[in-house]
């Protein structure tokens, strides 16, 4: 949805991920969001560049909303770490299920339109260093009696799993955040 206070990169994003949930990734071109957004093809390129630097862009713009209710989840627990972790897996995985972008790629929806799914599986590099920067600055207030490497690969792990249940949910959210907020408090408590 464009609003007025939207930069255009926000808003060649915003009308990619629409073109990409309404007609597959594969009908996205720089010409059609330049029509769609009201510039010239120029202007698109200028403000995004490539297309595959227009789909990491989609990726990390939707990587936003989840990590908005991470944070959300982290505010509304100061004191515990693992509630923390629970509700802020919930939170994503709720998310997840409603969300158009993930949907469209995961179920590749308009036939073999498959490019984007290696951003969120085996090319997912930026995405997990995103999330786990935010996850290591949202659990550094709280005491846990790890190592630097030991606390990373702690944090590693539990994005790593939350991702996985986002891309193939196994139970619903609620039952999974708990499973993983048990296993986090495992390997987070000495």
């Amino acid at each position: 949805m464009t609003t007025p206070a939207m930069t255009m990169r926000e808003r060649v994003i915003d009308a990619a991920i629409t073109l990409t949930t309404e007609a597959g990734w594969a009908q996205v071109t720089m010409a059609r969001l330049a029509e769609v957004v009201g510039v010239s093809r120029q202007t698109v390129y200028n403000e995004i560049g490539s297309k595959p630097r227009l789909a990491e862009a989609m990726i990390l713009h939707e990587l936003e909303r989840f990590l908005g209710v991470v944070t959300l989840a982290f505010d509304a627990h100061p004191t515990d770490l693992f509630a923390a972790i629970r509700d802020a897996s919930r939170s994503v995985l709720e998310t997840s299920q409603d969300n158009p972008l993930l949907k469209a790629i995961v179920s590749a929806t308009h036939g073999a339109d498959t490019e984007l799914l290696p951003l969120l599986t085996t090319h997912a590099g930026t995405l997990l260093s995103t999330a786990k920067a935010v996850v290591v600055d949202r659990v550094a207030p709280y005491d846990v009696a790890l190592t630097p490497a030991e606390l990373d690969a702690a944090i590693d792990m539990v994005v790593r799993v939350v991702l996985s249940h986002v891309m193939r949910p196994s139970a619903p959210p609620a039952r999974t955040a708990q499973d993983i907020a048990w296993i986090a408090e495992r390997v987070l408590r000495p």
